[in-house]
């Protein structure tokens, strides 16, 4: 009976959340160490249904970096990273378009509907949705640095993802862009998901990731940081607190919230249902970010 009270009692705390998120658009980024774990991709995908079910609108755009590895290391080619970004020759963007844009959105979708969802893929191959320009990078010297086929989303096509997502369908979307003159480009995904976030005017954006957030100590996973301002972050990066790869990932939730998304969330989503626990629960598991 205790066990059934606090079934309810968790279900009566999530109502109000659910009550205030109705109808409000929340992009959740999956990255791409989580597609195949399986037992985690699967609650992940259950808890984005969830989410449409009770009338969120839920749009995923994620990466596929592993599985890009392994078609490149079969291909005999071997990954080059500049930047922080995947150096990106042509060959090596057939590679990305095959497993990124092809085989891992529809892979997504496909599972997606077998627990009864209902998901639209948004690739090349049906409706790309993402319009970009190559990226200009250059270093501390003013050079230009060449990243290949690497880009930056200008202009998202937000009427065919609105439409989607008020007909109940969930919007998959894969890390590549096209120019004007129909080049394709790859796109860092956490990138992509700030972009969209900005352009769908979405109420929170959701980074599910292999970390469990913030962390005070980088060595102690129970040293996570709830929540975090703006200028706390700043002054977190300032003093090595916020060091190496979870620098950019900051930053760019930072960048999100300059352009009048609420709140960004980073979340562990090898964790089960945590990004239920994120978004329906008063305390939360990871580190969300606002003003």
């Amino acid at each position: 009976m205790e066990q059934a009270i606090q079934k309810a009692n968790t279900l009566i705390e999530a109502l109000g959340w659910i009550r205030k998120f109705r109808d409000k658009t929340t992009v959740v980024k999956l990255g791409g160490s989580l597609i195949d774990n399986t037992e985690a991709l699967h609650h992940i995908l259950l808890d984005i249904h969830f989410m449409e079910t009770v009338g969120m609108r839920p749009v995923v755009v994620h990466g596929g970096g592993k599985r890009i590895n392994e078609a490149m290391k079969e291909a005999g080619i071997v990954p080059r990273f500049i930047e922080g970004r995947r150096y990106t020759d042509l060959e090596t963007l057939e590679i990305v378009e095959q497993a990124l844009a092809r085989e891992t959105n529809q892979y997504l979708a496909d599972e997606f509907e077998k627990i009864g969802g209902r998901a639209m893929t948004l690739n090349f191959d049906s409706t790309p949705v993402l319009m970009g320009r190559k990226l200009e990078l250059r270093d501390d010297e003013g050079q230009a640095i060449d990243l290949g086929f690497v880009g930056e989303v200008t202009k998202v096509d937000r009427l065919v993802i609105d439409n989607l997502c008020y007909a109940g369908q969930t919007p998959f979307i894969p890390s590549m862009c096209i120019t004007e003159e129909g080049q394709k480009l790859n796109v860092n995904a956490d990138t992509v998901a700030t972009k969209l976030a900005q352009e769908l005017n979405a109420d929170k954006l959701v980074i599910l990731s292999d970390v469990p957030g913030v962390l005070r100590d980088p060595s102690d996973p129970d040293s996570i940081i709830s929540s975090l301002t703006k200028a706390e972050a700043l002054e977190l990066i300032a003093n090595g607190t916020i060091s190496d790869g979870m620098i950019p990932k900051v930053e760019a939730c930072l960048e999100t919230i300059d352009r009048g998304v609420r709140k960004v969330h980073i979340v562990d989503g090898s964790l089960r249902h945590g990004l239920l626990l994120e978004v329906y629960t008063s305390k939360g598991i990871g580190t969300v970010i606002c003003e």
